[in-house]
């Protein structure tokens, strides 16, 4: 959805505007923000996956699964008993990719067994199942611990989490924090957030989920990425420009920082479980940079000062977005 953008010219040289433009055509100097549509355009193919890398995450995918099927459930499926969670579920997985989330759900005979287990029944399941891919990745380094298998790929690292399937449409996973304990969670409900989110807000916030990553890496920003995904979420549903193209983007960056930094040391409520997030504040510093930023290259653009504009965007995300458009 596209929407004309007021500047500051102000009623009667918008009229003199329309006046030109069936004569010569308007002034330059009075055209605005000629930079943001194709800066943020091309920021956004910049950022999308490739086929090789799809392919990648695929291969990586089926292996792992494959290898834990042929031993769990006795065979060779490379899908079944598997589902991806995180980014490449949820949709928001940018490039260069992240680490692959995947569940892999157990049957419930290993439930019981691990029951009998006087110790850290969690450590001891993540510890099994790493076993089990070593056999099939004997070179490959591998930790377990938390609530992962960590198996490290060398493009990148698959996150392996031993699931099991709960009568509630939920799953349980390991924690092996303080002794070990089984935490629930709704990977349903959190894809379907974003997608009701998504649609919600004209198809932009996965893309612009996938800026907001590419600022929490350039600038290693201490804060979670699901955390981050929930956020942006919840500032777009609210936002005035959610149902307006790229030509918006610029100011949904700028108010997004602000309204980042508003939420420090406050909490999240993460979808399904209703379970309580802490956001801390490690990252607010880097927020409050990045508004300032923000609101230095809208300036800019306003202004037509593209390779400036360019430059304060580029501190802020990196070199995928583009310094001249």
């Amino acid at each position: 959805m596209s929407s004309p953008r007021l500047s500051p010219i102000g009623i009667p040289q918008l009229l003199t505007l329309a006046g030109l433009a069936a004569s010569s055509g308007p002034n330059p100097s009075l055209l605005r923000w000629i930079a943001v549509r194709p800066r943020f355009e091309q920021f956004n193919r910049e950022l999308a996956l490739t086929a090789r890398q799809e392919i990648d995450a695929w291969t990586k995918w089926t292996g792992v699964v494959s290898s834990l099927n042929r031993h769990y459930y006795d065979t060779d499926s490379r899908t079944d008993n598997s589902f991806l969670i995180g980014s490449w579920a949820k949709g928001t997985a940018g490039r260069p990719p992240r680490d692959l989330d995947l569940y892999f759900v157990l049957p419930y005979e290993v439930y019981q067994r691990f029951q009998n287990h006087l110790w850290n029944r969690q450590s001891a399941l993540l510890q099994e199942m790493k076993g089990v891919l070593s056999v099939t990745y004997p070179e490959t380094d591998m930790t377990a611990d938390g609530q992962i298998v960590l198996v490290r790929f060398d493009s990148y690292n698959v996150e392996l989490v031993p699931a099991l399937a709960l009568t509630n449409g939920r799953y349980w996973i390991c924690d092996t924090n303080n002794g070990g304990r089984y935490k629930e969670t709704d990977p349903a409900a959190e894809r379907d957030h974003i997608e009701t989110s998504d649609q919600a807000t004209n198809r932009n916030l996965r893309t612009f989920i996938r800026m907001c990553k590419a600022w929490q890496e350039t600038c290693a920003v201490p804060i979670k990425s699901f955390h981050l995904e929930l956020i942006a979420a919840e500032f777009l549903l609210q936002s005035p420009w959610r149902w307006y193209d790229f030509f918006w983007f610029d100011w949904i960056a700028r108010d997004f920082f602000l309204y980042l930094s508003a939420r420090a040391n406050s909490w999240l409520t993460v979808p399904g479980t209703g379970e309580m997030m802490y956001l801390g504040s490690e990252w607010l510093s880097r927020a409050e940079s990045a508004h300032k930023r923000a609101l230095n290259a809208c300036t800019f653009e306003w202004e037509n000062r593209v390779e400036q504009a360019g430059e304060e965007w580029q501190k802020i995300f990196g070199f995928q977005i583009p310094r001249t458009a």
